[in-house]
């Protein structure tokens, strides 16, 4: 019988050999200039199998930092280390898109030294890494405004140079308490301006990001993310399915290439009632992430519940996921001590199948 997640898929201008996509993983490998390298590039182009690669979160701004290592899209330095991976990834015959990203109030002055910035003056109740040691999250700096159409500014720069790095599109990083979804989320949006209020006020960043996009790389190169039920950062909503729907069905209009749900975890009741809201709402390509293995991602793509499954750990350890799919191969368990940060180990030198067997 014919494996559905094995099967290709078109999804914007790309046609996909199959719908394993690799979730965007935060790995930081960059040091302390964001600048990607050879070492990232070997890590991405292992996985070229994939359906489609999307890049750990990258940062739009020299400042948005939250983990010290991750990669960065805003100079010449960070686009020319980005081209080594999608040159390293385009010559295994895989697609790879870069997921841009602020990360607000989640940013520590001990890393960027400046003040953190977000919809509300509220921190994060929490420690965080940072150059001085692990510290408490700051209190940020409210957004004015008229300050919005900037951040807007950076995250449409950062598609251009998402652009001439030589990645297949981009996807807006709407989820998991970053500043996109302090607006979006209204735990942390107690805004009475053109920002705040209604969904509609709070998703309005979100939305002009994503035409921002738009205009770069057109509709097809461009997908978004949004978690309204993940906690993480200590984000909530007080109606999720009608963030959602509202959310799908804008998306829609706009003819993205692809929207993916990030759950919290994909088989609990309130999160399968969400990705039946986005199924019903958004027309084009939906992707979920959260808990999926191969049997229940399988079962999800040949239901119609989603037209793509996005894994994050199963990738870390198996660079060779699809193959493992493909032949019913045991995994390899993930090294969760080298996940933030290291060098080689826990990085590339996951055996693949090949090696297993020797």
């Amino acid at each position: 019988m014919t494996q559905k997640l094995l099967t290709p898929i078109k999804v914007g201008p790309l046609t996909l050999p199959n719908r394993l996509v690799m979730a965007p993983l935060t790995r930081a490998r960059a040091g302390i200039t964001h600048v990607p390298n050879a070492l990232m590039a070997e890590y991405y182009s292992q996985r070229a199998s994939a359906g489609l690669i999307m890049t750990e979160c990258s940062m739009v701004a020299e400042d948005a930092s939250a983990f010290i290592g991750e990669g960065g899209i805003f100079n010449d330095a960070t686009v020319a280390g980005w081209k080594q991976v999608t040159d390293a990834v385009h010559a295994k015959g895989g697609r790879i898109i870069m997921q841009i990203w602020h990360p607000g109030r989640a940013a520590h002055s001990g890393i960027n030294n400046v003040q953190p910035i977000s919809s509300a003056a509220v921190a994060i109740p929490d420690e965080t890494h940072t150059l001085k040691g692990k510290l408490p999250y700051e209190v940020p700096r409210v957004l004015a405004e008229s300050e919005l159409p900037g951040i807007v500014e950076l995250f449409r720069k950062a598609a251009e140079r998402a652009k001439a790095a030589g990645f297949d599109g981009v996807q807006i990083h709407g989820a998991h308490g970053y500043l996109i979804d302090q607006f979006l989320r209204d735990s942390h949006n107690n805004r009475t301006d053109g920002y705040g209020g209604t969904l509609e006020k709070r998703a309005r960043l979100l939305l002009e990001v994503t035409d921002a996009a738009i205009s770069v790389f057109g509709a097809g190169g461009v997908s978004i993310r949004i978690s309204p039920l993940v906690a993480f950062n200590n984000m909530s909503d007080s109606n999720p399915k009608a963030l959602v729907e509202y959310v799908a069905k804008e998306m829609s209009k706009r003819g993205i290439a692809f929207f993916e749900l990030r759950h919290e975890q994909w088989d609990r009741p309130e999160e399968l009632e969400l990705a039946k809201i986005a199924r019903a709402h958004f027309k084009g390509v939906l992707m979920l992430n959260g808990g999926f293995d191969q049997a229940s991602g399988e079962a999800a793509v040949a239901e119609g519940r989603a037209d793509a499954i996005v894994y994050g750990k199963p990738f870390i350890a198996n660079p060779d996921l699809v193959q493992r799919f493909e032949t019913g191969a045991a995994l390899n368990a993930v090294d969760f001590g080298t996940l933030y940060g290291g060098a080689e180990h826990g990085y590339t030198d996951y055996p693949p199948l090949a090696a297993a067997a020797a």
